[in-house]
């Protein structure tokens, strides 16, 4: 097995800071230097002199990219998304369905389940995945949301919230479900998230919830807002509503999409002072055309055309983003003034948190996975290593 040894680079550590240092890998593991050094295999140093070094990205939060989407219930799909994902940085991923049918979204449940059968098949028996990120679940955004906020969600699969029915749902997935959004207003929610928050994060979404509502699924068990700022009430000074209530809330994480078109750069800023980068979560929210040239693709039943970075359906509603994960932490530094630290930490730190599997992925601690990426000075793709296998990164 090879072992490679990162030298000379910014390292961002456990501290949340950046130190000049050296990352060890020992096949698909991240090492100390004695650990290093007693492994058998060629030593492969490698210079990465005026970069930094960070633990992979994970998007907890995203619905397709290079043509296809988590809706399409195979998973060749899911193969063609995580291939695409790896060869970008962002090394872990749980892709979100939509309010669609219940036979579509059991289809993608299957898939979730069987595709992660085969990844743990391959790690098994020492198989190589190629460069595809590591499949972590599935994001279940809707159908249980509000038809007032909506948005890009088709509403004629809109449903109330049904305990037995999500665990049939999570019982084709394999358990694999690792978020739920819903809006807390809607009937039966507040017993949903009593019934399932211990063994599923639920989140805040597409609501039309004021403050008190949003307060009581919090104090239920909810722990996260969803896509922060869109769909759902603005912060009003007299009426703070989901934002203000999740704020307050020591244990919410909120999602923000940084792409430079759902949120103004000052809305950005003003969520890191609000929340702190401890409690920020950077998604992408990005959709089937990421990747993808200009024209019109397919979401959730539903037709929406991209121009440019802007993604919206016929009557102009914003449809999801066509930038991927590393694209929004590139934004967030280089145009929105986030510092480099907090945005490592919300684009990888948190997310794997989120998810519960920090104890795996999400920082640079030996004995985790060896999920590594390697930046230049302008915040380009240099190297990406996936369980310690060295990948044809984007560059």
């Amino acid at each position: 097995m090879k072992k490679y040894q990162i030298q000379n680079g910014m390292v961002y550590t456990d501290r949340h800071c950046f130190e000049k240092g050296t990352v060890y890998i020992t096949g698909e593991r991240l090492a100390d230097r004695a650990a290093y050094e007693a492994f058998s295999g060629e030593d492969t140093p490698l210079d990465a002199s005026g970069c930094c070094v960070i633990p992979g990205l994970t998007d907890i939060h995203f619905h397709g990219c290079a043509g296809s989407d988590a809706c399409d219930g195979t998973t060749d799909a899911l193969r063609t998304i995580a291939e695409y994902e790896g060869r970008h940085g962002i090394t872990t991923i749980t892709p979100a369905t939509m309010t669609v049918s219940e036979n579509q979204l059991t289809a993608a449940a299957k898939a979730c389940a069987e595709y992660c059968q085969e990844q743990q098949h391959a790690k098994t028996v020492g198989a190589s995945t190629g460069s595809r990120a590591i499949l972590a679940g599935l994001y279940l955004e809707g159908p249980f949301i509000s038809a007032s906020k909506k948005g890009a969600q088709n509403e004629n699969h809109i449903r109330r919230p049904d305990p037995e029915w999500f665990r049939r749902l999570q019982n084709a997935a394999g358990g694999t479900i690792r978020t739920v959004a819903l809006a807390p207003e809607t009937e039966g929610a507040l017993e949903f998230i009593r019934a399932l928050s211990g063994s599923v994060t639920i989140s805040l979404a597409h609501t039309a919830a004021d403050y008190d509502t949003a307060r009581l699924a919090l104090q239920a068990g909810a722990s996260q807002i969803t896509h922060l700022y869109n769909a759902m009430p603005g912060f009003h000074h007299r009426n703070p509503g989901p934002i203000g209530a999740a704020a307050e809330d020591p244990h919410c994480m909120a999602e923000l999409i940084c792409d430079g078109i759902h949120v103004h750069p000052s809305a950005v800023r003003a969520a890191f002072r609000l929340f702190g980068d401890d409690r920020i979560i950077l998604i992408s929210d990005s959709l089937r055309a990421c990747g993808m040239p200009d024209g019109e693709y397919e979401l959730g039943g539903q037709r929406f055309t991209v121009r440019g970075k802007h993604a919206a359906l016929p009557d102009g509603t914003l449809a999801g983003s066509v930038s991927n994960l590393m694209d929004c932490f590139r934004i967030a530094v280089k145009e929105m003034g986030i510092p480099l630290t907090s945005a490592v930490r919300a684009a990888a730190v948190n997310p794997a948190k989120a998810i519960g599997i920090y104890d795996k992925y999400g920082s640079l601690t030996p004995g985790k996975y060896a999920n590594v990426v390697i930046l230049d000075q302008e915040f380009s793709l240099r190297d990406v290593y996936i369980h310690g296998q060295r990948i044809a990164s984007v560059y």
